[in-house]
């Protein structure tokens, strides 16, 4: 127990442990006094994970722990995030808005996850998760924001990075995932270009149960068998017009899936099979104006996103199409962002920006519309930056309008039209450069998903089960509050309370024999949420603190412990809720031949409520190992992993006012390998340019989210 303490004492003042891998690391060679050289070696090291003050970032490219399956699975692995089918996605308590290369995805549910199940996490650079979104962000981000960022940069010759992962797993019969991608980027004297494209081909199986817990008696048990298919592309140019900038960019997203459903339950027997087409496009036109005075920026964006899904179900046992549903979403954004230093204090900055969006949504069952949707937002803000001494300030204003309506066959949808005002304000205080303490106060919204809105079921359903969306859902109105003393970003320790007005939730309830699961409005929701990090190297258990303090580290060859802990509590009207723990533990060992060894921990206890869902037994439990090497002069990467390799990951949830129990559980154990190759270059000092499949705008190097 002393030795903990002591670990946690120098995790708080452990300076070289991060300064390794964010600055330079200089060797000096002894030469004779009269004629002496010093030869100086300088080395970059990326960090893992890095903390500012509104925000967490955590490096993918770089650890093949990962980046070795689907985007979805490495979301999962991320400390402090749960991602299940009953809570959702969130972050330390907050729920997540999902953003790619800092632009929404505006999909949610179903959609947005088999989007991030067809990504292949190897085409991911770095996630950041927003926890402390200020004015220039929109309001409809809601608690916080996950920004995926898929690219690379630009550089002055022709480069190329190929990378490929296979993997298999044994249940009941062998399933393969293979999944490919290739990076091209290069710079002449007139404009750059860039393009990322890829694969992912997964077969899966997911087992699944309903039972009803007063008779005990099977509603619902199933098997299914999945193939997902998924093709991407991102493409990028970009035009440098004298100090101005211009950039273009096209996203596609394809994904085609076929499933095969075996089941049975309280009265009957099924045989289904399913398809799913999926198509995704995005486009950006992006001016950014720039002045003399680099503090001063102009940043003109206008964007339109296109989303398709085509959903359909037949059952061998009926002989005829069960299900057969069609959406078509439409989204219009237009916005500029402007800001300048400021002479406040020791110093200052000033940020304004506007913004106009508007989001058409259209469902149609057996071709029969039946529901449109449409939603106007038009929002401007104003936010003021200031440092004094030790201090920095961040006050901001933010103003939307919104307008949203829509129809269904048979009424016109409660409509919502109201001016609101979002407030935030933080305050920090840097005991050092690398120590800091900081208070935050948001006020965001969340608009129902067309996902939730949506009447039609894009899922699996059987005479048992029965899922629909909730076209009177209304939006949601957060107060987030957070505390958070860090130090050398890994350790930190927090505490947050997110307050939600008309909060929306699953619900999963009983009709009968028939399990029917679909979304509503809560009046108020408080979640809590507690979390507390920090890393041990292995070495202070064998050489001490004292020694430990001494040694010059090198995060690549140090042997270390990374935990993580977090309690969060949800409190419902009219029940009475328990809290539960979600650990992480990431373990990094050097072997001979500089062979890495990661092996990472999960799991999230029973008991605790989910809203109206209580966890029967621990879930998101896993052991992830992966052994990785550089060959080539680090030019290739090649990673032998293990996911889930005892098998734990599953999840036992009830709803708390039915005799219900559900079950889950995916072929989530494979074992697999990596290769990540880039292509040599001979021109060693080709120029790093800038990035252009996304638009910088924070000082501090964060990715331009817009407002």
């Amino acid at each position: 127990m002393k030795k903990i303490v002591q670990g946690f004492l120098f995790s708080l003042c452990f300076v070289p442990f991060v300064q390794a891998q964010d600055s330079t690391k200089v060797k000096k060679e002894e030469a004779p006094k009269e004629n002496q050289i010093e030869e100086v070696k300088i080395v970059k090291y990326k960090k893992a994970i890095e903390q500012k003050p509104d925000r967490t970032i955590f490096n993918i490219a770089d650890q093949p722990n990962l980046n070795t399956g689907t985007l979805m699975e490495t979301i999962k692995q991320l400390p402090g995030l749960i991602a299940s089918d009953v809570a959702g996605m969130m972050y330390q308590g907050k729920q997540l808005e999902v953003f790619l290369d800092g632009r929404p995805l505006n999909i949610s549910s179903n959609e947005l996850n088999s989007f991030l199940e067809g990504m292949p996490a190897n085409s991911v650079d770095k996630i950041e998760v927003i926890t402390q979104p200020g004015a220039e962000f929109p309001a409809t981000s809601g608690g916080a924001i996950l920004n995926i960022i898929t690219n690379k940069n630009a550089k002055k010759y022709l480069s190329a990075t190929y990378t490929s992962s296979s993997a298999f797993n044994s249940y009941d019969k062998i399933r393969y995932r293979t999944y490919n991608s290739v990076l091209l980027n290069a710079k002449n004297k007139y404009f750059g270009w860039q393009l990322n494209f890829g694969q992912n081909y997964r077969e899966n199986a997911v087992w699944t149960a309903f039972s009803n817990t007063n008779n005990n008696a099977i509603l619902s048990k199933t098997q299914s068998d999945r193939i997902n298919r998924t093709q991407f592309l991102k493409s990028g140019l970009t035009f440098d017009i004298k100090k101005d900038r211009l950039l273009l960019n096209y996203d596609v997203n394809y994904g085609n899936s076929n499933s095969e459903t075996e089941g049975y339950g309280l009265g009957f027997t099924t045989s289904d099979k399913g398809k799913s087409h999926n198509t995704r496009q995005d486009a950006t036109i992006t001016y950014q104006k720039r002045f003399d005075n680099k503090n001063q920026k102009l940043d003109f964006v206008f964007n339109y996103n296109n989303n398709k899904n085509d959903f359909n179900l037949f059952s061998d046992v009926l002989g005829n199409t069960v299900l057969d549903n069609y959406s078509n979403q439409n989204y219009y954004n237009g916005k500029f962002d402007y800001s300048q230093g400021l002479k406040i204090l020791d110093e200052g900055k000033v940020s304004f920006g506007a913004l106009y969006e508007k989001l058409l949504f259209e469902a149609k069952n057996f071709n029969a519309t039946n529901l449109e949707y449409q939603r106007v937002t038009a929002a401007t803000y104003l936010e003021f930056q200031a440092k004094y001494n030790k201090f920095d300030f961040i006050l901001g204003s933010r103003a939307e309008k919104y307008e949203i309506g829509g129809k269904t066959p048979t009424a016109d949808l409660i409509p919502f039209e109201q001016f609101r005002w979002f407030p935030n304000a933080t305050i920090q205080y840097n005991l050092t450069p690398q120590i800091f303490f900081n208070v935050n106060y948001n006020k965001k919204i969340t608009l129902p998903s067309t996902s939730a809105l949506n009447p039609n079921n894009t899922t699996y359903q059987n005479q048992n089960i029965n899922t629909f969306g909730n076209p009177n859902l209304q939006p949601t109105i957060f107060d987030n509050f957070e505390v958070k003393l860090s130090a050398f970003d890994y350790a930190y320790i927090g505490y947050n309370l997110s307050s939600a007005k008309n909060q929306v939730v699953q619900q999963v309830s009983l009709n009968g024999n028939v399990v029917e699961n679909t979304n509503f409005n809560v009046s108020e929701v408080k979640i809590h949420n507690f979390t507390f990090a920090f890393p041990l190297p292995y070495m202070l258990f064998t050489k001490g603190l004292k020694e430990t303090m001494k040694f010059d580290v090198n995060p690549d060859t140090l042997n270390f412990i990374y935990f993580y802990m977090g309690y969060q509590l949800h409190q419902v009207p009219n029940l009475d809720t328990k809290g539960f723990w979600n650990f992480n533990l990431m373990s990094q060992i050097l072997l001979p031949k500089k062979i890495k060894f990661v092996t990472e921990f999960g799991l999230v206890t029973s008991g605790g409520n989910y809203f109206y869902f209580v966890a029967d037994k621990p879930f998101n439990n896993y052991v992830d190992m992966t052994f990785s090497k550089k060959f080539l002069n680090d030019q290739l990467t090649v990673s032998i992993f293990g996911d889930d390799i005892f098998n734990m990951n599953r999840s036992y949830f009830r709803p708390v006012n039915d005799p219900l129990l559900s079950y889950s559980k995916s072929d989530t154990r494979k074992f697999g390998f990596t290769l990540n190759y880039k292509l040599p270059t001979k021109n060693k000092a080709a120029k790093v340019d800038q990035n252009m499949l996304k638009e910088e705008k924070k000082d501090d190097g964060g990715t331009v989210i817009g407002n």
